[in-house]
């Protein structure tokens, strides 16, 4: 199989993975926050601060992927 072949294989399967994973963590990270507020309703503006930094970490790493995606796509051609 020849390296662009290789690459038009994987680089969207790899975003596709990034973006799974990233789903999956900002879900649990967003339920856990929730859940702790109703446990702890007093402390809400402290856990929801923790919370956006900890979605915007997240994010941060999916777009990472994908301009990784859109550098290595330049590659296949």
């Amino acid at each position: 199989m020849p390296f662009q072949s290789a690459l038009g294989f994987a680089v969207p399967l790899a975003v596709a993975i990034a973006a799974l994973g990233s789903a999956i963590g900002l879900g649990r990270m967003g339920a856990a926050a929730m859940e702790a507020i109703g446990r702890q309703p007093e402390a809400a503006s402290k856990i929801q601060l923790a919370m956006i930094i900890g979605f915007a970490f997240v994010e941060a790493l999916t777009i990472y992927a994908l301009v990784t995606m859109f550098i290595l796509q330049g590659k296949i051609s």
